[in-house]
């Protein structure tokens, strides 16, 4: 929900009463939910717009009254959760994160996992306006602040990342400019070249962009555009990186410990996913050990490969016809984070083929990886499909099979005991593997 607590604060020096009003109202019934929850921890947190305003003490005040104890956060505070935000979603982001919100603009570095002490400006898409005069105020503060901090030689060449609900709008708009086959602001990526066109759409805005954002997210687009704008030109970055994860995740990831922190957060949320749905319980860790040697993948193609046999299970329940349906929706849609659109493309691929069907439903998403990506995708999901049909979904299957590749051959090695494994349709699906590599079928037995 937005409040626009910072709406008219540069003029007035308070809060709009109308926007307390509407943001004590969420936080009441946020009370009476929370209860009904029986949540036990409750963090809230107060940002620039409270730590601004002359009643912004009133407003705590009126908080703690409701049964929250609310905690104002720093400038320094809220950048540097801006930055562990994005960290927790995108673990190796190298670059500038900026979190554009109503009372203020944040930027801080993120590099190697951890954010440094960032700054916060007053430069709320609520405190400013698009005119040429509210253009060169932003413009001048913008680049003395840069320059104070040294983050303008720090981006320079490195990747932006902008997090705020004003800033996805304006994503949303690009999407729908360049019919973008994936409905996921997460991780989207505009080239710094096409800000100003971008700019230029948020000014002179269509009816179809109430598709992307709604009306009050539509109204800030122009400053959000403005804003955008200017940091391009100041920080020269190498491309513009989506975070739809911020302060609130920030906060969350902030108290991991370090050993949590460096856990995959794809594969970990896959295997989450599919333990529920698997038949026999989660054996994906081992699909992907025992397909493994038929690939020699990088290794960000091998977590992907990962993640894709962790959820190789996970449309059983499915009627036979829906189910590379149910693992494409999967894929492309689940509510991953640390994988880009294109590795959601590569595993839909994979899962597609795992289920039964060569090709994606929609040829557009192809465009967001390269054919050889996806090609070997397809043939994860060939090993994949077999491994399977082979165990029917029972770990201990797999353990007394090999899967191995030679002297241009794939070979199925099984137990002589458990010969009766090697059925017609399973030599259907080793065929298909070995075409698929360019190599032969084999099959094998041994004590």
């Amino acid at each position: 929900m937005l409040a626009g607590l910072g709406t008219g604060l540069e003029k007035t020096g308070k809060l709009s009463p109308e926007a307390r009003d509407k943001a004590l109202a969420a936080l009441r019934r946020f009370r009476l939910l929370i209860r009904h929850m029986k949540v036990k921890h409750v963090r809230v947190l107060a940002t620039a717009a409270i730590r601004d305003a002359k009643d912004g003490a009133e407003f705590v005040r009126q908080v703690d009254r409701i049964g929250f104890d609310c905690e104002v956060l720093t400038a320094g505070a809220e950048a540097r959760l801006a930055g562990e935000g994005v960290l927790s979603a995108i673990p190796n982001a190298d670059g500038i994160v900026g979190d554009l919100g109503g009372g203020s603009l944040e930027l801080v570095d993120v590099r190697k996992g951890r954010a440094s002490r960032g700054i916060s400006l007053p430069l709320g898409v609520l405190r400013l306006g698009s005119s040429d005069r509210g253009e060169r105020a932003a413009r001048d503060e913008l680049r003395a602040a840069l320059k104070k901090s040294g983050l303008r030689e720090r981006g320079k060449g490195r990747d932006f990342y902008m997090v705020g609900g004003s800033w996805r709008a304006l994503a949303r708009i690009h999407m729908f400019a360049t019919d973008y086959p994936l409905p996921i602001t997460q991780e989207y990526r505009i080239a710094p070249d096409d800000v100003r066109e971008l700019r230029r759409m948020a000014e002179l805005p269509e009816p179809k962009w109430s598709k992307a954002a709604g009306p009050a997210r539509l109204a800030s687009a122009p400053v959000a555009a403005m804003m955008l704008d200017l940091l391009v030109r100041e920080l020269d970055p190498n491309e513009i990186v989506v975070s739809t994860f911020g302060i609130r995740e920030g906060l969350l990831y902030s108290q991991l410990k370090p050993g949590v922190r460096r856990i995959d957060p794809l594969t970990e949320a896959a295997r989450e996913a599919g333990g529920g749905e698997h038949r026999f319980g989660q054996h994906g860790d081992l699909l992907d050990d025992w397909i493994s040697p038929l690939f020699d993948d990088t290794a960000a193609m091998r977590r992907l490969r990962l993640a894709s046999c962790l959820l190789a299970d996970v449309a059983w329940q499915a009627n036979p016809g829906f189910r590379a349906d149910r693992g494409v929706e999967m894929a492309l849609h689940g509510n991953w984070v640390a994988v880009a659109p294109a590795g959601r493309v590569i595993m839909a691929q994979a899962l597609s083929s795992n289920f039964g069907r060569d090709q994606l439903p929609d040829q557009k998403l192809a465009k967001l990886c390269t054919g050889d990506e996806l090609e070997r995708a397809h043939e994860w999901g060939l090993a994949m499909r077999l491994g399977q049909r082979l165990s029917g979904g029972v770990a201990s299957v797999l353990r007394r099979t090999r899967l191995s590749t030679k002297a241009g051959v794939v070979r199925l090695d099984v137990r002589a005991a458990d010969e009766a494994l090697i059925g017609e349709a399973v030599r259907r699906r080793l065929q298909r593997v070995a075409e698929a590599l360019g190599r032969k079928a084999e099959v094998g037995t041994f004590r």
